[in-house]
């Protein structure tokens, strides 16, 4: 069962998403926020295993909840669900930590493929929300300053495999993978799995069996 919280301003935004989520066998909503502090607190009590965030929020706005939430729990997965999408709140949210992005239009069915993909580790990214995050990384370091190994990892981390099943699949400890995440996340300049996701994807690492160049 995917525990999931929720975190917007707006009561009637709040009932329609937990009457949605209602409707999903795997999915169970395990509380509502009014605020971002109200989330963070709520969070860190019940430890759900996805947050959805608004951005636009009293007391505490979901970029700065964000920032506090991972920095008090770096495991936290937190999808962005907002009306914005321009490329600034894009950016400063995956740089606050969010795992994914998506548009508060979407259809039923991309918002509860987006809260499975969460909490399988993946990061669920509306197409704008990916746009943004490409034109941004444009000018990063080329993907030749990767070691092969690097794009074995990164390769991974963009199909969805959680650290311990790449350790598993390279033979080769924890501890070495997450060194190695960390050296990907410098070298290409970013710092959440969804960056780390679009970047693979752009320089087309997705793919095990293509040969490197």
């Amino acid at each position: 069962m995917i525990r999931v919280l929720l975190a917007d301003d707006h009561a009637v935004v709040r009932s329609g998403l937990t009457q949605l989520l209602a409707t999903v066998e795997d999915v169970e909503v395990v509380g509502a926020a009014a605020d971002g502090a109200e989330a963070v607190d709520l969070a860190l009590a019940e430890r759900p295993d996805v947050v959805l965030m608004d951005l636009s929020m009293p007391v505490m706005d979901g970029i700065e909840a964000i920032r506090r939430l991972r920095g008090r729990d770096p495991e936290a997965r937190i999808v962005v669900l907002t009306s914005f999408s321009d490329r600034e709140r894009i950016l400063d949210a995956l740089d606050a930590g969010a795992i994914g992005y998506l548009l508060k239009d979407a259809e039923p069915d991309e918002l509860i493929r987006g809260v499975r993909a969460a909490a399988a580790g993946e990061a669920p990214l509306a197409p704008k929300a990916a746009s943004a995050v490409l034109t941004a990384r444009a000018d990063q370091r080329p993907v030749a300053e990767l070691t092969p190994r690097e794009r074995e990892v990164l390769g991974a981390l963009a199909r969805g495999k959680a650290n311990k099943q790449i350790a598993r699949d390279l033979h080769v400890s924890q501890s070495t993978v997450h060194t190695h995440v960390i050296n990907i996340y410098a070298k290409i300049g970013v710092n959440t799995r969804a960056g780390a996701t679009l970047f693979a994807f752009e320089h087309d690492l997705t793919d095990p069996q293509k040969p490197r160049t």
